[in-house]
Parts: C-alpha cells; structure tokens; sequence
C-alpha cells in the first residue's frame, strides 16, 4: 500500500495499541487521534468513571494552544457548560471548558463534542480534569506511559493525496474493529477500577 510513512506510524502505532488489555486503554481520550491540519471536524472527549460507588459530576478539559474550538454540541441531558475564553468576536479563543452537574455512574464514560481546528501539523496534549461525587479528582495529564496519561491528537499536513487517504481508511476500519472487540470482550469479563489517591 502507498501512503504517507509519517502519518501511518502513529496510526499503526495506535492500532498495537489495542492488543493490549481492555482495562489498559480505558483513558480520557480526545478523538479522532489524527487531524488534518487547519482542517475543521467535530472531536470527542470521552472520560471514563472508574471509582467504584461513584458518580462523575465534573469534567473540565484545557484547551493547548493552536487548537481552535468553534462551536459545541449541547452537552448531554443534566450537564451544564461554562467556557473560559480570551478575545471577543472571531478573535475569541477557548482556553479551557467546564461540563458539571452531571452524574454518570461506573463503568460510563462522560461524552462531550465540538468543532474545531489545528494550525500547524504537531502533536496536540489536552489537560483533563474529573471530579467525582466523593470529592476525588483525577488530573488526565501525566505521560502516555502512565496511569493517567493526557489524552493527544496528531495533526498532519495531509493525508498523502487519495492512496493515502484510502490507506488511512483501512487502518481506521481496522483499528474500530479490533476496539469493539476488545470492547466487548471488556464488557464480558468486567473491568477493575483503579486505585485512586
């Protein structure tokens, strides 16, 4: 297949990721893992409840610069958004997003969407924070190695015209198959919560 070698190292490299273990890859995510530069689309935050006996009542998630929110969807039925912005007009710029009021129990995942866009082909980290209803915080912003790693995005400049794109396509059909799997097989089995401090 022909396509972009450095764009099909990190997807290839996230398709190995999913041989791991269910529980290893329930992190707060932003998706999809790899953009198009200066390119608008809808993303993804998604955050796992993994204390046992309780609730996720609070996501706020931190916005790295160059990453440019255009718009929202509705945040789902309970939640409640603020937005912490500088700049008025078009010049506005979102620098971090606070969802609270919502409740959603273990093993759910609290759901959010928005437009946005990159403005150079880099590596984008987010800070996550999640607090739930006993008062435990969970800060998603160590390295990807460890229990907590900040969730990232790759934007790249393209997608290695059509080849690419269509090789792009199959790795991303690969990748959602082997997640439902694993997915399912998570669900089967049950998933241990993690120790939280």
């Amino acid at each position: 297949m022909r396509g972009n070698p450095r764009l099909l190292v990190p997807v290839l490299a996230a398709a190995a990721a999913l041989v791991a273990p269910a529980g290893a890859w329930a992190h707060a995510i932003v998706s999809p893992p790899v953009a198009l530069k200066g390119k608008a689309q809808q993303f993804t935050l998604s955050v796992p409840t993994e204390e046992e006996g309780a609730t996720t009542t609070e996501i706020e998630l931190t916005v790295p610069s160059g990453f440019g929110i255009d718009s929202f969807e509705p945040p789902p039925a309970g939640w409640k958004m603020k937005e912490q912005t500088t700049g008025t007009g078009e010049n506005t710029v979102v620098q971090t997003v606070t969802w609270t009021g919502g409740h959603v129990p273990t093993d759910q995942d609290s759901v959010f969407r928005f437009n946005a866009s990159t403005d150079a082909a880099k590596t984008y980290t987010f800070g996550v924070r999640q607090t739930y209803s006993d008062g435990k915080v969970v800060d998603w912003s160590g390295a990807e190695s460890s229990d907590t790693p900040a969730p990232t995005i790759e934007a790249v400049s393209s997608f290695g015209g059509s080849s690419g794109t269509s090789t792009l396509a199959i790795i991303a059909l690969v990748v959602a198959g082997l997640a439902l799997v694993l997915a399912i097989v998570g669900l089967a089995g049950g998933r241990g919560g993690r120790t939280l401090t």
